[in-house]
């Protein structure tokens, strides 16, 4: 058995509480399950106008599962399907103006759950911990074409992605160039 210690141990009762809280936000926030939740803030951060098989492998779900997602959020109302114009085969996923509200939502939800979770924390302590923070993701990182993202329900404006401040977009270019 691998010893834990203490600091390990406090990451993991850290990391299941916000993550227990996430699910029950975002879910709460699209009205959907904690997938649509998912899939819906990522439409809305980075995926754009992604394939069924994109959509499966940022969420981790089989190919069926991916379409009884897409045909739940379609069925109420929160993205539309059309063929891919780059192969007719492929259908492409769009968000709707309702689609985009329930994403927005979600990305405030789990903002909300977060800063609460580093409320005690003040401005000097919060910037220690976003340090320490971004050499600890990398090593969470999984390889290219791994399903679930680590990135797949993040707000990338608060990651500061576009300045090259992501820490997993950092070291994905460092380790498999992308």
């Amino acid at each position: 058995m691998t010893e834990l210690d203490r600091a390990g141990n406090l990451l993991g009762a850290l990391s299941l509480s916000v993550a227990d809280r996430t699910v029950e936000a975002v879910g709460d926030a699209a009205g959907q399950s904690e997938t649509a939740a998912i899939a819906l803030s990522a439409l809305d951060q980075f995926l754009g106008e992604p394939t069924l098989d994109r959509i499966r492998r940022v969420l981790g779900l089989t190919p069926s599962g991916a379409v009884r997602l897409v045909d739940r959020l379609e069925a109420a109302g929160q993205v539309t399907r059309r063929p891919s114009n780059d192969d007719a085969r492929e259908v492409t996923v769009r968000l709707t103006p309702k689609g985009r509200r329930a994403a927005q939502r979600v990305v405030r939800a789990r903002g909300d759950v977060l800063n609460g979770a580093l409320a005690t924390l003040d401005a000097e302590e919060r910037e220690q911990f976003e340090e320490l923070l971004a050499r600890v993701i990398p090593n969470m990182m999984r390889g290219p074409g791994a399903t679930r993202w680590l990135c797949r329900l993040c707000d990338m404006d608060a990651c500061r992605r576009d300045e090259g401040r992501c820490p997993a977009a950092s070291a994905a270019r460092a380790r498999w160039g992308s």
